[in-house]
């Protein structure tokens, strides 16, 4: 559990951006410090008339971690782009989120648009920016929109070409209406090029042809055009003075760095991405050779960049290492463009690198105490539930916990979720559609999840073993140190039931609730033991009964969905997936399709003349009309 006086008194009187999490390790609030010991600390403090949005953000305080930077302008460029990354909730009810704006053009469409962006993303898209006007970029795509009479639309073309009348726009000369095929993709992409030349920075010849029309119609005594195209000129020349938040080119870089004691190493990565430090991670490195750091940062980068599906063009690093070259080729080959390795020696990228070394030394120095509570919470978790049942259980136990979902006996599913260490193992939760129960019956339910859980397990091990396989390639066969049921004694009696008639000896025992709902005990040989509910094995078994009842619902819920989701027009003969998705995207409507001849439903590529028959005929047969052709 967090100690929040303990980490209080760790926090440094240096610059940097400090994390607010709450108990789901959800961020929500990322802030900035010139000293982070006072501004964190301010937080836990009594504070009047701070206002109550900061101080329900308090109350969800679960944990916090920062980050130490080398000035209040880096940790304020930082916590911009950590906000940007994970949109913390908190942070965008206390102040206006300065998130700059971005021209997209999405030049990986066969007809491509012009669209404003708050967010760049790694699609075929080109991105231009950031700017410091959003009106100014709004203005400026409009502007574009019109002069190379750019679609504005969201059809996906050529696909729904001709499905639907032109728009407005192409009737009032705005478009070229790609959606009717009016104009080819060559001409169309001659148009596009000429947008990207003006993003680009040649934004002579439209600023020409914009004073030329200002004055035509200033000439023409038409002062409200000329009004028009002068706000547009100076929209266009707002936009040409783009500035970025960072400074230099916008690259994509990894700096690494670490801090070793006697028995461990950290290694501290920051990712920089178009220019910008958008987070950091760091990394255990355990076996470490002593007074080798340079070793270790080089095994370091050959294991994590193996693995990971994204390698920046530059990594900057605390050490030379000795296969630099050979490195540099292998990562240049994975990545298909050059990748340098480099250790900085002078200004600000070895500042960088010496932050991220501070940050590692952090990080290795704080989360010895984190593991040790880590570990009470989880397996020294196991251990108290071991002491107060007096059962043999280590701290590796396998623990496996069953839940019943229903609504009046609809659709009857159990839950099976798996707890090893005192953590979830989310890979062996498995889930039941109950088949032998039709109405709302917990009992003869959670008997069937049971039997068939084991029953298959038992099958499953018969079958490697006469295979000559190993056990582990089994789904089930791997059995539970101990079995926890959502209930008392009638629950743990149904699965000591089933467990004598399989011959299989597991100890059972039922998470006991109160009027509240709220677990107070342990059922276990026909007795029920008081469990402390300030420690950690409470704490656990509450987290595996809420971690069963969850799955349990969301599969639940999943099923009702699928059950819901069915249409009207899957009742009609000659309708399936496809014709229902081609008759929404013409007619928009359930109505429209309803109202529709067999010529207008033959209008539809994917329709032929029988399925529109059909269609007709069963709207008429609703509503006693006679059919039309």
């Amino acid at each position: 559990m967090f100690n929040f006086e303990e980490e209080l008194k760790k926090l440094p009187r240096k610059p940097g951006v400090y994390i607010m999490r709450d108990d789901k390790d959800v961020i929500l609030y990322v802030g900035k410090a010139i000293n982070l010991h006072n501004r964190v600390r301010s937080y836990f403090r009594e504070n009047i008339g701070r206002g109550p949005a900061i101080d329900q953000m308090v109350s969800l305080i679960a944990r916090f971690e920062y980050i130490v930077t080398d000035s209040e302008l880096e940790a304020l460029v930082l916590e911009n782009n950590l906000i940007k990354e994970n949109s913390p909730k908190y942070n965008t009810l206390l102040k206006d989120d300065k998130t700059y704006p971005y021209i997209k053009v999405t030049v990986g469409e066969d007809y491509p648009r012009i669209l404003f962006s708050r967010t760049m993303k790694k699609d075929k898209s080109r991105y231009f920016g950031p700017y410091t006007s959003a009106a100014a970029v709004k203005d400026t795509i409009e502007l574009l929109n019109k002069l190379y009479q750019l679609r504005t639309c969201n059809r996906v073309l050529p696909r729904d070409t001709g499905l639907e009348r032109p728009c407005l726009n192409y009737h009032i000369k705005q478009c070229l209406a790609p959606c009717q095929g009016y104009v080819s993709k060559e001409e169309y992409r001659q148009q596009v090029a000429g947008a990207l030349e003006f993003l680009n920075g040649n934004y002579s010849p439209i600023l020409k042809d914009l004073e030329e029309k200002m004055n035509k119609a200033a000439e023409e005594l038409e002062f409200e055009e000329a009004a028009r195209y002068r706000d547009l000129l100076s929209s266009v020349r707002q936009v040409s003075q783009k500035q970025k938040i960072t400074e230099g080119v916008g690259e994509d870089k990894d700096i690494l760095a670490l801090y070793q004691d006697e028995t461990e190493a950290v290694v501290q990565v920051f990712f920089v991405r178009d220019g910008k430090l958008i987070g950091r991670e760091h990394y255990y490195m355990t076996h470490v050779p002593e007074n080798n750091k340079p070793a270790i940062l080089q095994d370091f980068v050959k294991q994590f960049y193996a693995g990971t599906p994204f390698i920046p063009r530059e990594l900057m690093l605390q050490y030379e290492i000795e296969d630099a070259e050979l490195i540099e080729k292998w990562l240049s080959e994975r990545k298909g463009s050059r990748v340098y390795l480099k250790v900085p020696k002078i200004g600000s990228k070895e500042k960088l690198v010496e932050l991220a070394a501070q940050n590692a030394k952090l990080v290795l120095s704080q989360d010895r105490e984190k593991l040790k509570r880590e570990e009470g919470r989880t397996i020294g978790a196991v251990k108290e539930i071991s002491d107060l049942l007096q059962l043999p259980l280590t701290g590796t136990a396998r623990m496996e916990a069953y839940d019943i979902s229903n609504i009046n006996g609809f659709e009857n599913v159990g839950s099976m979720v798996v707890y090893e260490k005192g953590k979830p193992k989310r890979s062996d939760y498995r889930k039941f559609k109950i088949k032998s129960v039709s109405g709302p019956d917990d009992y003869a339910c959670m008997r069937e999840v049971l039997t068939r859980r084991f029953r298959h397990g038992m099958e499953e091990s018969k079958e490697l073993e006469e295979q000559e396989m190993d056990q582990e390639y089994g789904s089930f066969t791997k059995f539970p140190d101990l079995i926890l049921m959502d209930g008392g004694r009638g629950q743990v009696n149904i699965a000591l039931s089933v467990l004598e008639e399989l011959g299989i000896d597991i100890p059972v025992c039922g998470m006991v609730k109160d009027d509240n709902h709220r677990t107070r005990g342990l059922y276990y040989h026909n007795i029920e033991l008081p469990i402390d509910t300030h420690s950690e094995g409470f704490k656990l078994i509450t987290r595996i009964q809420d971690e069963a009842h969850r799955f349990a619902i969301e599969y639940h819920r999943s099923l009702r969905s699928k059950t819901q989701v069915k249409s009207v027009l899957d009742d009609i003969p000659g309708v399936g997936p496809a014709r229902r998705k081609a008759l929404m995207r013409h007619f928009k409507s359930l109505e429209e399709i309803r109202q529709a001849s067999v010529e207008e439903l033959m209008e539809i590529p994917e329709m032929n003349e029988r399925t529109a028959e059909e269609i007709v005929t069963f709207f008429a047969s609703q509503t006693g009309q006679p059919v039309v052709h």
